[in-house]
C-alpha cells in the first residue's frame, strides 16, 4: 500500500508516492501551465501506481474551497492564475481514481509535514509561514489543521507601514498587507532587484524584518503556537532570522513570555520537502477517515 501527494504550486507541481510514515519513494516535478496539460502529467504519474495507491493528499495554491458541504468543494477558486480559476482539482482526481482524496492549502500541508516529521515534531501546535513570491501561512492547533469558514490567509493581514517606506505595495487587493509589503515580489518591485541579489543591503532586510516581526507578533498573540517555522525563498537570506527575532522581542516588550527565540522562530526541518511530506500525511489521514 502506498500513498500519493501533490504539492500544487503557482509555478510547479511536485508529485510523489510514499509510505504511511511519510517517506518519499518516487517524485516528479511538472510546470504549472494550464490544467489540461499539468493535470494530464499528474494523472499519468499516479496511474503507474494505481493498483497499490490507497489515497492522495493535495496541498494546493489558493484560494481554495475546503468546505465539504459546498458545491465547489475541492475547487481552486479566485486565484490570480486565470487558467486555474474555478478549477475542480479534487474532481479531476476523483474522475480517475476511486480512492480518498485529502485536500487543503499548500501551506497547511507544509505545516502538517513539519509537525509530523520536521521542526515541530513532538509538538501539538505550530505555524508554517512561507515568504516567497507571495506570503501564505498554515497552522496546526492541537494536532489538527486550523480551518473555519475557509482556510487562513495569513499573508494578507494588515501591518503598520514603516515611516520611511514609500512603496505602494504589490498586492492588488490591499494597500498595506503583509504580502504586498514583504513578499519576494514586493522586494523586487520596491528595490528593482530580486532579494537574492540584495544580500548585502541592510536597508532591504531591516525593512523586511520590520514587517515580518509585526506579523509574528499578531500570530503569537492570537494563536500562541509552540513554534513558528519560516520557509520560502526570501527566508534563505541568512541575516533575516536574527533580525526578525530581535524586532519581535522589541515589539512584544515583555507583555507575554515567549519560548526561547532560537527555538521559537526556526527554519523548516524538512527544507523544501515540507509541503510534499505533508501531502503524504494528508493522504494517510484521508485513508484512515474513510477506512
Amino acid at each position: 500500500m502506498i500513498f500519493g501527494a501533490i504539492e500544487a504550486g503557482g509555478t510547479k507541481f511536485v508529485v510523489a508516492v510514499g509510505n504511511e510514515k511519510g517517506d518519499i519513494i518516487k517524485r516528479a516535478v511538472y510546470k504549472t501551465t494550464e490544467p489540461s496539460e499539468t493535470m494530464q502529467q499528474v494523472i499519468r504519474f499516479f496511474k503507474q501506481y494505481q493498483n497499490d495507491l490507497a489515497a492522495i493528499g493535495v496541498g494546493s495554491f489558493g484560494p481554495i474551497d475546503i468546505r465539504k458541504e459546498s458545491k465547489t468543494y475541492g475547487y481552486i477558486t479566485h486565484t490570480p492564475k486565470i487558467a486555474w480559476r474555478n478549477y475542480d482539482i479534487v474532481g479531476a482526481l476523483k474522475a480517475e481514481f476511486s480512492i480518498p482524496i485529502g485536500f487543503t492549502t499548500d501551506v497547511n500541508a507544509a505545516a502538517l509535514g513539519e509537525v509530523t516529521r520536521g521542526a515541530a515534531k513532538g509538538l501539538s501546535s505550530c505555524i508554517y509561514l512561507t515568504v516567497g513570491t507571495g506570503i501564505g501561512g498554515g497552522a496546526i492547533v492541537h494536532g489538527e489543521i486550523l480551518e473555519g469558514f475557509s482556510h487562513p490567509e495569513m499573508g494578507h493581514i494588515m501591518v503598520k507601514r514603516h515611516k520611511h517606506d514609500r512603496f505602494a505595495g504589490s498586492c492588488p487587493s490591499h494597500d498595506d498587507c503583509l504580502e504586498g509589503l514583504a513578499s519576494g515580489s514586493a522586494i523586487e518591485k520596491r528595490f528593482g532587484k530580486p532579494g537574492a541579489e540584495l544580500a548585502g543591503n541592510d536597508e532591504v532586510w531591516n525593512l523586511e524584518a520590520h514587517y515580518l516581526a509585526q506579523a509574528l507578533m499578531d500570530y503569537s498573540l492570537i494563536l500562541a503556537p509552540e513554534r513558528i517555522i519560516l520557509g520560502g525563498g526570501v527566508m534563505k537570506e541568512g541575516q533575516l532570522f536574527p533580525l526578525v527575532r530581535k524586532k519581535l522581542n522589541k515589539l512584544m516588550n515583555h507583555y507575554v513570555t515567549l519560548p526561547d527565540f532560537e527555538e521559537y522562530i526556526v527554519s523548516p526541518g524538512l527544507g523544501d520537502d515540507a509541503g510534499i511530506t505533508g501531502g503524504l500525511v494528508l493522504g494517510v489521514q484521508a485513508y484512515q477517515k474513510e477506512k
